[in-house]
């Protein structure tokens, strides 16, 4: 794994790093690829279940390097990663602030756990862009018509407590422990199958829009390959056998 992202494995739960902190983990060509190696890694181990995602230093992303798309247009394969995200499910620690593509990094995620200290922003008009990476359509997912207006037209920051309030995230730490309580969510996930898990995610984005007679038959293959999986006559059989299950990801 390239420098510019940094990935460990904790038990099912691979810890991914945006490792800039000079430049506020800030989007280029090299850290876009790097995050999209490191989330190959999470989707093609079936000793994985999710992965957390955070940034070094004091903050989670600034966003795109302005400076290297002044040069170079924009990074390549950041787009890739925004637009699909993991299949498997991702939870985003926020330190400091994720603002730009960096709080579009974090809408790509499932979950958002966001410190006491975080700030959660897209200031793209001030610098003549478009939050073209996904905040217009995810974050009026999350919010108020209202609020998600606001943020776009403005570009000024809202706080942790008024992103919860919002529901723009999903949780709030101390300052400092936004991983550690990322990491107790992701414990609270890896404990089941992780086949199930990942399913469980597919059906959940993939309904949207869909009538009652499509959702059924968009789930029958995806719940197909989990009821025919090794996991699940490991399941059962665990239940019966009053013990802990083994999940194997297959």
């Amino acid at each position: 794994m390239a420098d510019e992202v940094l990935t460990e494995v904790q038990g099912r739960t691979l810890l991914i790093t945006l490792n800039r902190p000079d430049a506020m983990n800030a989007f280029n060509t090299a850290i876009s690829q790097a995050l999209l190696a490191a989330i190959k890694e999470l989707d093609s181990n079936p000793d994985l279940t999710l992965g957390v995602l955070t940034g070094a230093g004091r903050g989670f992303s600034a966003g795109m390097d302005l400076k290297a798309f002044a040069a170079e247009g924009p990074p390549k394969g950041f787009g890739d990663f925004l637009e699909n995200g993991a299949n498997k499910p991702l939870i985003a620690a926020v330190e400091g602030f994720a603002l730009a593509g960096g709080l579009e990094a974090a809408l790509s995620c499932d979950l958002i756990v966001g410190a006491d200290n975080a700030k959660f922003g897209i200031p793209e008009v001030g610098v003549g862009l478009l939050a073209a990476g996904g905040a217009l359509l995810r974050i009026p997912q999350r919010v108020p018509y209202g609020v998600a207006m606001e943020m776009a037209l403005t570009g000024e920051p809202i706080s942790a407590e008024e992103a919860l309030g919002h529901r723009l995230i999903d949780k709030v730490a101390p300052k400092g422990e936004a991983v550690a309580s990322a990491m107790e969510l992701a414990a609270r996930i890896t404990k089941n199958a992780p086949l199930s898990v990942a399913a469980s995610k597919q059906v959940l984005k993939g309904q949207k829009g869909l009538s009652n007679e499509e959702f059924w038959k968009f789930q029958a293959p995806i719940m197909g390959g989990v009821f025919t999986s090794e996991d699940a006559k490991e399941g059962p059989a665990a239940f019966a056998q009053k013990r802990a299950p083994e999940w194997s990801g297959r």
